[in-house]
C-alpha cells in the first residue's frame, strides 16, 4: 500500500577511521525506517561524499560536496576515533568544516567520539593532537556522546535517533497540512515485485535478523542459507539447495539484498528490501 512521507536528508560526517560506524548508522536509520516511517509519515535518507557526490570540477572537493550534499542535509551525525581529516582552507578537516556548517546554519547535529582501544603505534600523532583540540572545543558548545564499541555505538544512536525524532521541532508537522504545502513530500508507489515463495520467506526472515544479515556458506557437508538464527535449508537435496541459492539471486537482482563481503557469502537487506518485506504477508 502506498503512503506519503515526508523525507529528511541525514549527512553522515566522519573522517576514514570510522567506516564500521558508517555502515553502523545507516542500518539503524533504515531499521528506524522499516518500523517506523509508515506511522509517522517520516522517511529518514543517509547521505554521504561517498554515494551521493559526483564529479565535478571548479572548485576545492570539500566545497563541491558542501553545495552537491551538505546544503541540502536537514540533520547531521558526526563520528571520530583516532583522526580528524584532510585539511581544509578554513578548518582542521572537511568533517569539521561539514560539522561546523551544518551547526552554523542553525540545524541539529548528534557528535559521537570513539574511545575503543588502539594499537598506538597506528595513530598519527597529529591527527590525534587536532581531533582532541577540536573534541575539547565541543564541551562548551553542547553535549556529545562516547562509545567503547561498536555494539555500545548502534545502542546508544539507536536510542538517541528515537529521541530526536520524538522530540525535536524539526520533525514536529502537521501531517494533513504539511502534504498540502511542502515540496519534500513524496509518495511512495513501491509494489512487491515477482518473487518466489522461497525469496519473499528469505526476505521476510532477513527483515526479522538483528543485522539484516543472510549468509550463503558451502562447505564439504553441504550449504546453509542462514538469516535471523535460522537455516532455511532443511535437506541437502540437490532441488532444495538450488531453490534457496536462486532466491538470494532473486533478491540481489531486484535490489533487495546486497553483496556486502563481496565473495557472495554475506549479504544485507537493503533499505527497499526493507520496504518490501513490511508489504509482504506469508
Amino acid at each position: 500500500m502506498s503512503y506519503e512521507a515526508k523525507v529528511f536528508n541525514v549527512m553522515i560526517a566522519s573522517p576514514g577511521d570510522v567506516a564500521s560506524e558508517r555502515t553502523i548508522i545507516r542500518d539503524v536509520i533504515y531499521e528506524w525506517n522499516a518500523v517506523h516511517s509508515k506511522s509517522r509519515n517520516i522517511v529518514l535518507l543517509p547521505v554521504g561524499w561517498e554515494s551521493h557526490s559526483s564529479p565535478e570540477m571548479g572548485a576545492s572537493p570539500q566545497e563541491i560536496i558542501n553545495n552537491q550534499i551538505l546544503d541540502k542535509c536537514d540533520f547531521l551525525v558526526g563520528v571520530f576515533w583516532t583522526r580528524i581529516g584532510t585539511a581544509t582552507t578554513e578548518y582542521a578537516s572537511g568533517t569539521v568544516e561539514e560539522i561546523e556548517k551544518h551547526i552554523a546554519a542553525d540545524k541539529p547535529a548528534m557528535l559521537y567520539f570513539s574511545s575503543q582501544p588502539v594499537v598506538m603505534d597506528t595513530v598519527d600523532p597529529d591527527q590525534y593532537s587536532e581531533l582532541s583540540k577540536f573534541k575539547k572545543s565541543c564541551q562548551s558548545r553542547g553535549l556529545y556522546e562516547g562509545y567503547d564499541s561498536h555494539s555500545d555505538f548502534k545502542e546508544k544512536f539507536y536510542r538517541h535517533l528515537q529521541l530526536k525524532v520524538n522530540e525535536h521541532a524539526l520533525f514536529q508537522f502537521d501531517v494533513s497540512e504539511s502534504f498540502l504545502t511542502q515540496n519534500e513530500i513524496v509518495e511512495s508507489n513501491t509494489s512487491i515485485p515477482k518473487l518466489s515463495n522461497e525469496a519473499r520467506i528469505l526476505l521476510k526472515e532477513a527483515s526479522l535478523d538483528s543485522g539484516g544479515t543472510i549468509m550463503s556458506l558451502s562447505y564439504l557437508g553441504g550449504d546453509d542459507v542462514q538469516t535471523n538464527g535460522k537455516n532455511l535449508i532443511s535437506s541437502q537435496e540437490p532441488r532444495e539447495v538450488a531453490r534457496w541459492k536462486s532466491a538470494i539471486q532473486e533478491l540481489e537482482n531486484e535490489d533487495l539484498i546486497e553483496d556486502r563481503g563481496h565473495k557472495g557469502e554475506v549479504f544485507r537487506i537493503t533499505n527497499l528490501g526493507y520496504q518490501i518485506a513490511d508489504m509482504i504477508e506469508l
